[in-house]
């Protein structure tokens, strides 16, 4: 690899690439951008340029790019498209039913027993999914999405799902429309407080790979969810090429996908990557042009686990442009990735965002990975940092528990 470049990029992308000032959902700035620099794998992270078919507009102009089509990506962009793809297919998946009509969803949840988990069908900023524990929470979101039209066109339609206990696990796979790869399981903290308190955010921090979640597990997955998916997009005219990620609920040994994504999630992909031990490029590239199969992906036996620090207020309302002090105190071997990060005039790194950095330990287990992650969060500083205290702390809890 001779040289990276990110579009927009961050304080951290600037410390390793050529930042290019060229917005994430113009598809033909970038177009333009990676044909004038001759870039020869691009690779899409967000949801909305996907959506937007940023693919299929790199493909026609003939430069390899990792991640799905337009068309495949609905499989996260549509809830009911995923919903109606899962129930077709039979791909396990929570009861519910799903309404372009508010009279008809309100009737259908007062037939129901709470909670119950109301989903915007469009993408909405992570803030489309509500968990309703009474019928006045519920008709509330209901009226909100349908009526007040609080995510736009994303709420034309909702689905509504059974709410399930259980215990939660991100399984990310590259695929390259035949052959399934997983990688290592991970668990993410959605909630801004310890002990999962308080409102969802875009993921406070995770960690990998989880006691409860074995291998024998993941082949379950790879079988039984991720494989089918593929296929059964192939079914409807559609080749799926990129990270497909599955949210899942282990409930009683009952294995339900919650969600699907269409890309790398964050925070999971934090802590997964840096336990990949083939080159990343190598895999993307057999991803790519469709060799996959003839790929063998290693990963390391090691855990990680990262701690994402945060702007205070988040996710709520919250400043920015304060100056962060200490990156050049943590290791050089823990890895700090920025989100809400911007470079200032003088060269400084300042706040840009509700979620600025996550740093990540690698360790032996998931105790010594915890303690280089927090070790090395205690060296930076920025006014109103915020973080939360218990990442990973159940999985330690669990292994002490046990006979």
């Amino acid at each position: 690899m001779e040289k990276v470049f990110a579009a927009p990029g961050n304080a951290g992308t600037a410390a390793i690439a050529e930042n290019l000032n060229v917005p994430a959902t113009d598809v033909e700035a970038l177009g333009s951008a990676a044909a004038q620099k001759e870039i020869d794998l691009v690779v899409v992270g967000p949801e909305a340029p996907l959506t937007s078919g940023i693919v299929d507009h790199f493909q026609n102009l003939g430069i390899p790019v990792f991640g799905p089509s337009k068309s495949a990506a609905r499989i996260e962009s549509s809830k009911v498209f995923s919903r109606r793809l899962m129930e077709k297919h039979g791909i396990p998946c929570p009861g519910g039913a799903v309404f372009s009509s508010y009279d008809e969803a309100s009737a259908y949840v007062r037939r129901q027993s709470l909670p119950v988990v109301i989903k915007a069908d469009g993408l909405a900023a992570g803030k489309g999914v509500i968990i309703a524990g009474s019928r006045v929470e519920a008709d509330k979101a209901l009226a909100d999405m349908m009526k007040a039209r609080a995510f736009g066109s994303a709420g034309d339609e909702v689905v509504i799902d059974e709410y399930i206990e259980g215990r939660e696990v991100s399984l990310i796979a590259f695929t390259d429309g035949r052959t399934v790869s997983a990688m290592v399981p991970a668990c993410d903290y959605k909630r801004i407080g310890d002990d999962d308190a308080g409102p969802n955010t875009g993921g406070m921090g995770s960690y990998a790979p989880p006691g409860f979640f074995s291998a024998e597990m993941t082949d379950r997955v790879s079988r039984d969810v991720l494989l089918p998916t593929v296929q059964a997009m192939a079914g409807e005219g559609i080749t799926y090429k990129g990270a497909l990620y599955a949210g899942l609920m282990i409930s009683d040994g009952r294995l339900v996908v919650l969600e699907f994504n269409a890309r790398f999630g964050d925070p999971e992909t934090q802590v997964v990557l840096p336990l990949l031990k083939t080159d990343l490029v190598d895999v993307l590239m057999a991803v790519v042009e469709g060799r996959l199969d003839r790929m063998k992906i290693e990963w390391s036996p090691q855990a990680c686990v990262g701690v994402v620090m945060a702007s205070g207020g988040y996710p709520g309302g919250y400043k920015t442009g304060y100056p962060v002090h200490g990156l050049g105190d943590v290791d050089k071997d823990v890895p700090v990735f920025h989100a809400g990060t911007k470079l200032g005039d003088d060269r400084r790194v300042y706040t840009d965002g509700g979620r600025v950095l996550t740093v990540v330990g690698v360790g032996r287990d998931i105790a010594e990975a915890r303690e280089r992650a927090y070790d090395n969060v205690s060296r930076i500083r920025f006014e109103g940092c915020y973080y939360r205290r218990d990442i990973a702390l159940r999985e330690i809890d669990n292994i002490k528990s046990r006979p």
